[in-house]
C-alpha cells in the first residue's frame, strides 16, 4: 500500500553530525516511506487522521458517497490481492524486514545504510538504521518518536506527515483498506508500460479528491507502481510521488517487493533492497514505546 528510510548517509559522510543539510531532508523522506515500502501494509487509514487538518472536510460537508467501482477494476484489484497472497497479505498481523536503505540528492546517491523494520498494523512502526550508533524511528498512531546517541526526541513535524502519507498510499493500505473506503470512485484505465513492461492500469480516486494510480503487471498482475498527488498543507504546492515495486519473492505466503524505489516531483529520493522479510511473529511487549 510514506510509502524514506535511512542514515545511510553515515557510511559517505562519516557520520550524522556531518551530513549535508539536503541529503538530511531527503533522508527523512525516506524514512516516512520505509515502513510501508517494507510492505508494513497498513490496513487502516482513516483519511483526516492520517493526512492531518490539510484534507479535512469541513463540518458541513455532505456524507460522502458509497465507494463506486468498475467490474473490470473490481476484476484487475481482485487478481492482485490474490497474487499478493490472497487472505495471507489480507490478514497478516505484523511484518519484519531488514535490509539496505539508500537515499540520493541532486540525482547523485548520497549515502547507504542497513536497517532493521517491525511493524504492526494498523499504525505502529519501530525502524532502526545504521551502523555502530544507529537510529531508532517509533510510530504509533499519532505518537512519534526518534531515539539516538544524543537521547529521546520527538520526530520533526515533516518526518510524520511523510510517515501518514506513506502508510496511506502504500500497497497494504490501498489493498486492504483505501479501496473500500465511502466515496472513492475505481476505474479500469486501459494499458500502459512502466519499465518497459505492459501493464493494467487503475485509477482510484478517494473522497479527498486524491488521485492514484495503480500499475500491475500485465503477466502476473503483481503491482509494479503507485503514483498519487498530495497536497502540502504548509507550502500548499503538490507533491507528486512514484513509488516502484520489484524483485517479489514469497515469505510465509505473502508475495513482498524485494526493492522499492521512490520519487518525489521527478527526483529519485530513496531506494530500499530488503535481503529478508517475515510475517506474524510475535513481537516484544511495548515494542512501538520509546521505553525499550
Amino acid at each position: 500500500m510514506n510509502i524514506s528510510l535511512e542514515n545511510q548517509v553515515a557510511v559517505v559522510t562519516g557520520g550524522s553530525r556531518g551530513i549535508d543539510a539536503n541529503v538530511e531532508k531527503n533522508m527523512k523522506n525516506l524514512l516516512g516511506i520505509l515502513a510501508v515500502v517494507c510492505l508494513g501494509l497498513v490496513s487502516f487509514a482513516a483519511p483526516a487522521a492520517l493526512l492531518g487538518a490539510q484534507q479535512t472536510s469541513p463540518p458541513s460537508s455532505p456524507p460522502p458517497l458509497p465507494s463506486r467501482i468498475s467490474p473490470k477494476a473490481q476484476e484487475l484489484l481482485n487478481h492482485a490481492i490474490q497474487a499478493l497472497g490472497g487472505p495471507a497479505f489480507l490478514n497478516f498481523k505484523s511484518v519484519s524486514t531488514t535490509g539496505r536503505v539508500f537515499a540520493f540528492s541532486n540525482g547523485r546517491m548520497a549515502g547507504v545504510e542497513p536497517f532493521q523494520s517491525a511493524y504492526e498494523p494498523p499504525a505502529k512502526r519501530r525502524f532502526k538504521y545504521g551502523k555502530g550508533k544507529p537510529v531508532t524511528l517509533i510510530n504509533n498512531g499519532d505518537q512519534a518518536w526518534e531515539l539516538d546517541r544524543y537521547g529521546q526526541t520527538h520526530q520533526l513535524p515533516e518526518q510524520v506527515r511523510q510517515w501518514k502519507i506513506a502508510n496511506r498510499f502504500g500497497l497494504d493500505n490501498l489493498l486492504r483498506s483505501l479501496i473500500k473506503e465511502a466515496g472513492v470512485l475505481i476505474l479500469d484505465h486501459g494499458v500502459d508500460f512502466v519499465a518497459n513492461q505492459p501493464a493494467y492500469v487503475i485509477d482510484i480516486n478517494d473522497a479527498q479528491n486524491v488521485h492514484i494510480r495503480l500499475y500491475l503487471r500485465k503477466s502476473n498482475y503483481l503491482p509494479l507502481r503507485v503514483t498519487y498527488r498530495v497536497q502540502n498543507s504548509i507550502t500548499r504546492d503538490w507533491d507528486d510521488y512514484i513509488d516502484d515495486y520489484s524483485n517479489y519473492q514469497r515469505f510465509d505466503g505473502v508475495m513482498t517487493p524485494m526493492n522499492i524505489s521512490r520519487s518525489l516531483n521527478g527526483d529519485r529520493i530513496g531506494q530500499v533492497y530488503r535481503n529478508k522479510a517475515s510475517y506474524n511473529a510475535t513481537l516484544p511487549a511495548n515494542y512501538f514505546e520509546p521505553s525499550r
